[in-house]
């Protein structure tokens, strides 16, 4: 069973993951690299694809204002193509863009909470490394001015220090954010669409074992652990081998 994913190494990465709870519950699982894992999940080149929900989302269903993570996983699903379902979303792990401030910003605004940033929204600056997808252009009711690019992580983050911006955009699986800056909170209710990981496969191919399989990785990955092993694997891990040894620390069916 092929899982497809891009040559992106943290989408190949979630590929990873899914192969290995496949191959954990006995179906001969690989990971199959192609240009446009959607394209080849209609095909039936792919048999799983794992993606983030919000993503998801606005690709089936573009400018769908949903925000939680269950009223966008609702949405992704209901937005599906024909032939195509959705597993469990993992409520403890996500990927969502998220703004970073200084400590000082955080604190002239008396609150680490994103609700700070969209009270102070006139006169922002927002960063961005170039090359970066699926950022939002407003955050509640705060329209954000376009970005600054950087060529990287390191010089954002110094241009967030010396005040050139005002908030830096990040993620909250991101492994390069420094810990001398402040990611604002985004509670509830969320001003940020959800961005939490989930499987999606060809209706009606897959048996109740290996629908059982994927699902269960919803149940046992979190924010913390999809952070250690992105952090593996740039600094140069083979991510099946990284997403095998997880898998074996936290089995599956337990």
């Amino acid at each position: 069973m092929a899982v497809g994913t891009t040559a992106d190494p943290e989408t190949t990465l979630l590929a990873q993951l899914y192969a290995a709870a496949l191959r954990s519950y006995g179906t001969g699982a690989h990971v199959e690299t192609v240009p446009d894992p959607l394209t080849a999940l209609d095909s039936g080149t792919v048999s799983v694809v794992p993606g983030f929900t919000g993503r998801l989302l606005q690709t089936f269903a573009s400018g769908s204002a949903a925000r939680s993570d269950a009223q966008v996983y609702r949405a992704m699903v209901g937005a599906l193509p024909e032939g195509v379902a959705a597993g469990d979303y993992t409520t403890s792990a996500e990927g969502k863009p998220a703004l970073a401030v200084t400590d000082a910003t955080a604190t002239a605004w008396g609150s680490r909470d994103l609700t700070a940033l969209v009270r102070h929204c006139a006169g922002l600056t927002v960063g961005a490394v170039a090359g970066v997808s699926w950022l939002p252009t407003a955050v509640g009711t705060c329209t954000l001015p376009p970005v600054r690019e950087f060529p990287d992580e390191k010089a954002m983050f110094d241009a967030l220090r010396k005040g050139a911006i005002t908030a830096a955009w990040t993620g909250t699986a991101d492994t390069g954010v420094p810990v001398d800056v402040v990611v604002l909170a985004d509670r509830k209710p969320a001003l940020v669409q959800a961005e939490n990981i989930v499987p999606l496969f060809r209706r009606n191919e897959l048996d109740q074992q290996q629908v059982r399989a994927i699902n269960e990785v919803a149940g046992v990955l979190d924010t913390g652990s999809l952070v250690d092993m992105r952090r593996q694997v740039a600094e140069g891990g083979d991510p099946r081998s990284v997403a095998e040894n997880w898998l074996s620390a936290h089995p599956l069916g337990r």
